[in-house]
């Protein structure tokens, strides 16, 4: 095209890009990169990096009262790190082992007899199973304080020592305890059948209750805690010895079913109603497991910086420590309890949630659980090593001795 001669030429338009100075993009990089390299770190330190990757086994688990160590939201964690979600199914130690577990990869009865049901059920059928002991805890009375002091001023308690002369701990003479349910005190014998009552020993106006002196247990036809508390009264009434025959546990079972049964409607679970705020006015003592009584203090002591003063343990001189079994039915729950048993975060857990973890050899200590207490200002429990040792019936004998205390042939069933 030719331009006009008057008219001046102009040159054709250009873009022109312009760059932010180098120093600035450096910065914004370096101002937006951390966010997600810092939370790759936690991710990878955590453990949970390769999780969405990682195959989750569901295990389907029948439990009794250790449910409260696989339902704590850090175990519950640290088990999915390892690849497992546990689905559980509640119910007491005995219907476990009474009804059918088809289907489940474990069940964790909370004492020794529900499991050795579960064993020898399983033999029979050619099926055997794999048998886990992770920790132990032992049966403890719960209370509280006022209660344990008339228990002290009528010489059926004694103080174990504690801080500022008002301790935790007591221990308690289970013969004086059945004696006054039996109407015996100092000695002297009224009707059996009149058992005292709280008002009747109580000289200091502490407790104004006219209940029986009875420790309260969960249903004795479910739960091993009640079963064991069942076998421990046994043990006492037959001088310290258990039953030898099928004739001698049918009279004894007899025998003491009134100090069992005449507590009120049992309830199935007999910690949470004694850590609640009626407890008291429910149930001034309770059969429940040391470590529900620990859990309480540890996690009270992290909440308000002190522990709560008013409950307090009664150990009986006559004692029975329960060996709960994990008890692996497959491949998968077997894995589960080699996890729970040998790994040292689920070990260290369980001592959080006050159980007595198991050393390397598979014996129970209280060694690290102690440390943990002391460290935290909980007064430690200690037991002398020369209280007796209670032993159960064996267990065709103990199962018959439940059933005619608690009435319970129907309510379980037979297989």
């Amino acid at each position: 095209m030719q331009v006009p001669a008057n008219r001046p030429a102009t040159e054709e338009p250009r873009l022109t890009v312009t760059r932010p100075p180098r120093r600035r993009l450096r910065r914004a990089l370096a101002s937006a990169l951390p966010v997600p390299v810092v939370g790759l770190a936690l991710l990878v330190a955590s453990g949970n990096l390769l999780l969405p990757l990682r195959q989750v086994v569901t295990i389907e688990a029948k439990m009794a009262s250790k449910r409260d160590f696989f339902q704590d939201p850090v175990v519950e964690r640290l088990l999915m790190k390892h690849g497992f979600r546990v689905h559980i199914t509640n119910m007491g130690s005995r219907e476990i082992a009474k009804q059918d577990y088809e289907g489940y990869d474990v069940v964790f009865p909370s004492g020794q007899p529900a499991a050795d049901l579960i064993s020898r059920e399983r033999a029979r059928a050619n099926r055997p199973v794999l048998l886990y002991r992770p920790f132990v805890s032992p049966i403890v009375l719960a209370t509280y304080r006022d209660y344990a002091e008339v228990l002290t001023a009528e010489g059926v308690a004694k103080r174990l020592p504690g801080p500022a002369g008002r301790p935790m701990y007591y221990t308690l003479d289970m013969r004086k305890f059945i004696d006054l349910a039996r109407g015996k005190r100092a000695g002297v014998r009224r009707d059996p059948e009149n058992g005292y009552r709280w008002d009747e020993i109580d000289r200091d106006d502490r407790v104004r209750n006219g209940n029986k002196i009875l420790a309260q247990t969960s249903d004795i036809c479910e739960a091993n805690s009640a079963g064991t508390y069942l076998g421990l009264v046994a043990f006492v009434e037959h001088g310290n010895d258990a039953p030898d025959n099928e004739a001698e546990a049918e009279r004894l079972a007899r025998k003491i079913k009134p100090l069992l049964v005449e507590q009120g409607l049992p309830s199935s679970e007999r910690a949470e109603t004694y850590l609640s705020p009626d407890g008291q006015s429910i149930a001034p003592v309770t059969v429940i497991y040391e470590h529900q009584f620990l859990a309480h203090q540890i996690g009270r002591q992290a909440e308000k910086g002190a522990t709560d003063d008013e409950r307090v343990l009664l150990y009986p001189y006559t004692r029975f420590v329960t060996e709960p079994q994990l008890v692996a039915l497959t491949g998968e729950g077997a894995r589960l309890g080699e996890l729970v048993t040998k790994d040292p975060e689920l070990q260290h857990r369980a001592m959080e949630l006050g159980f007595r973890a198991r050393n390397a050899d598979g014996g129970a200590t209280g060694d690290e659980l102690a440390r943990f207490l002391t460290e935290r200002h909980i007064p430690v429990p200690t037991t002398s090593s020369d209280d007796t040792r209670a032993v159960l019936p064996s267990l065709p004998l103990l199962e018959k001795m439940i059933e005619i205390v608690g009435d319970c042939q129907d309510r379980t069933g037979s297989r």
